[in-house]
């Protein structure tokens, strides 16, 4: 079968082109820019073909049609974060992959389009408003399609997943006050091979639409404890961040494109992102890979005393 990742340099897409490798198929690597993709690409997709594709310009089936000759199923694991310089949320996560699914559905092609769970069309987020208007405009069509929706991805490589790893090894965790939902952690080598089992899926309208998780739903300040490389003897330094703060602090990381941080990663926080059933086993026949170390019986981080008495208590100690 032959497969074309969107998006096949990125995080979720190498990682879903070496588990269709794995599983004898030939793969099409989608990519903007095809001359540099190979430092991005494990060692086994270096001869993959290679096709250059600009979502902000494909807004409309016809001008997909060229691009998918020869392939059979389509990943799409494109999408953007941040807005930049004629790449809109609305065009390249909206625009974009509903055009491809009209492309599909008329050429017959499978799909299977990536997405994340706590998706809301009425969200405070152009990230989130878009990816959940690509999926209203997917699940529209006659296609035979795949939504999956994963949770928090951790891997090697991951943008979101390697700061994550540096802020958990820090003696201070500033975690935002609101950030009271639960994440369902999942490797991002469970997504891939979910992906490449669905893209084998062909007409099974069971798996039209996937949560997947991983194997611990924990909040915020707990998945960063487990990402600490050892348990230490005094738990890190744990700050709660007012509302305020951490809304000014995410505003100023999406202006500024600094860190994975943002509105939409805040208001993702606010509530459970968990799968309403996690069908990862029902796919993958084993259980998750499990995401950072086993916390034992809760374990309450230290939070300072922030009166004047309870500074002095702690230069004393």
């Amino acid at each position: 079968m032959k497969v074309m990742v969107l998006g096949g340099t990125g995080f979720v897409g190498r990682n879903a082109v070496a588990a269709l490798l794995a599983r004898g198929h030939t793969v099409v690597i989608g990519t903007r820019c095809p001359r540099r993709a190979a430092r991005r690409l494990p060692p086994q997709a270096l001869g993959c073909e290679r096709r250059e594709i600009h979502f902000e310009f494909l807004t409309t089936r016809h001008v997909w049609k060229p691009l998918l000759a020869g392939v059979d199923v389509v990943v799409n694991a494109a999408g953007i974060l941040r807005e930049s310089s004629g790449q809109t949320y609305d065009r390249v996560n909206n625009m974009a992959p509903a055009a491809l699914a009209l492309a599909c559905e008329r050429a017959g092609l499978r799909l299977v389009h990536v997405s994340a769970l706590g998706l809301r069309p009425r969200a405070h987020s152009g990230f989130i408003r878009s990816k959940a208007a690509a999926e209203r405009a997917i699940s529209d069509t006659s296609a035979d399609y795949s939504i999956v929706r994963p949770s928090l991805l951790e891997g090697e490589g991951g943008y979101a997943a390697d700061w994550l790893r540096k802020l958990a090894r820090w003696p201070v965790h500033c975690v935002p006050m609101a950030a009271r939902g639960r994440l369902d952690a999942l490797d991002v080598r469970d997504l891939a091979e979910a992906i490449a089992v669905l893209c084998e899926a062909r007409g099974k309208t069971e798996w039209r639409e996937v949560d997947l998780g991983g194997s611990a739903r924990r909040t915020l300040a707990e998945h960063l404890m487990a990402l600490r490389p050892r348990p230490d003897d005094r738990p890190p330094l744990r700050l709660p961040v007012p509302n305020l703060v951490s809304l000014v602090a995410a505003g100023l990381c999406d202006l500024l494109h600094l860190t994975p941080y943002g509105i939409a990663a805040l208001e993702l926080l606010w509530r459970d992102n968990l799968p309403r059933e996690n069908m990862l086993i029902a796919l993958l026949g084993r259980t998750p890979t499990p995401v950072g170390r086993e916390l034992s019986a809760p374990r309450p981080a230290y939070v300072p005393d922030l009166t004047f008495v309870g500074r002095i208590r702690e230069l004393l100690h």
